[in-house]
């Protein structure tokens, strides 16, 4: 059973939300800017929250990675409310951990009624990259590596591609205030997700984590900044960059992760106001340029299960044409945008860059 509830989720009269028991699986962002409460409080109020499912440590804290859930901590529940951000990207972590739920749920003879309070996606509903088609990760979606939908709309298409029979119900992100007074990013989604430019360099920059090459985490500019102790920058022969982008010599030290505490050499990615920035393509081409010119650049074991495209993954092997994997891109995307609008909820459609 599927709904799409455009009333708050304080409203909903659900037997299972105002009498039964409740778990939440929420980070920072179900807070409600109208009520000024977390929405934890809601059912705390009500006296029939029974479990709360959230990062284990301090926000913004750099260990923080995901939301665990066991099939024991949840067989007493009605009702389990989630309340993320997502970040537009398949593999951003919290929202995997949410399809790793509701995969645990799909796989019980009774199961509690799952609520997504859904948001606006960061990322906007911009398009990039292709299906998974190969081997990937667990607990990924057939979609875009950016895939412009929203949380609960990614959830929708996930509910039916498992086949899933459990209560599944959307609360509209237009339902209280707080996506209009707050932009998606104020409360960041994500200790590596801190503001502005993040999301939209993360469906690409995403990709470096598993590279010798890192993207910035551990400084205030993850996937803005990329780079590695082994990088000789040159101002007058910069890699290459799309128009309305820049690249800007740098070096940083990153506090933790990759090469902690190492002084690495590298760029900033600055994008002009208002350009379309297509971080997939223009990652695909940065570690192209930089495997042909660094024999220390290298690609770890998982980094193909997160690129999940044999096409793309030629390509940075140097085995494939670009013109070819444009067009792969292309043909891709507009498969996918096809695809997502079978499970849009929104009036506003998922679109690819020209």
């Amino acid at each position: 059973m599927f709904s799409f509830r455009t009333t708050p989720l304080e409203d909903q009269l659900d037997k299972a939300l105002t009498d039964g028991n409740v778990g939440c699986f929420c980070t920072p962002n179900c807070w409600d800017t109208g009520k000024e409460r977390y929405m934890t409080d809601i059912f705390r109020e009500r006296g029939n929250l029974r479990a709360v499912f959230s990062p284990d440590n301090s926000e913004l804290s750099p260990d923080v990675r995901h939301i665990e859930v066991r099939t024991e901590q949840i067989r007493e529940l009605n009702a389990i409310v989630v309340e993320i951000q997502d970040v537009g990207t398949r593999y951003f972590g919290y929202t995997r951990d949410v399809f790793r739920l509701m995969r645990l749920l799909a796989e019980m003879e009774e199961s509690p009624a799952l609520y997504i309070v859904d948001h606006n996606n960061p990322a906007g509903r911009v398009v990039e990259g292709t299906m998974p088609s190969s081997v990937t990760e667990p607990d990924i979606p057939k979609a875009a590596h950016r895939h412009g939908l929203t949380l609960g709309e990614l959830a929708n298409l996930y509910y039916a591609e498992i086949g899933a029979r459990f209560p599944l119900h959307i609360i509209s992100a237009q339902a209280t205030d707080s996506n209009r007074q707050l932009m998606p990013w104020t409360i960041a989604p994500a200790p590596d997700i801190p503001g502005f430019f993040t999301c939209e360099m993360y469906s690409g920059g995403g990709l470096w984590q598993y590279t010798s090459i890192t993207p910035g985490t551990g400084t205030a500019r993850p996937y803005e900044y990329f780079g590695a102790p082994f990088i000789r920058t040159d101002s007058e022969n910069l890699p290459p960059a799309p128009s309305r982008v820049m690249l800007r010599p740098c070096s940083f030290t990153p506090a933790f992760g990759k090469y902690a505490g190492t002084k690495c050499h590298g760029y900033q990615i600055m994008l002009e106001p208002g350009a379309e920035y297509h971080s997939l393509i223009h990652t695909l081409q940065l570690m192209r340029y930089f495997k042909d010119r660094y024999s220390a650049f290298e690609l770890e074991p998982d980094f193909r299960l997160r690129l999940a495209d044999d096409v793309l993954f030629s390509y940075i092997e140097g085995k494939a044409d670009w013109a070819a994997v444009r067009e792969h891109i292309k043909v891709e995307e507009q498969k996918w945008i096809r695809k997502a609008k079978k499970f849009c909820l929104y009036d506003d459609l998922p679109y690819r860059i020209k």
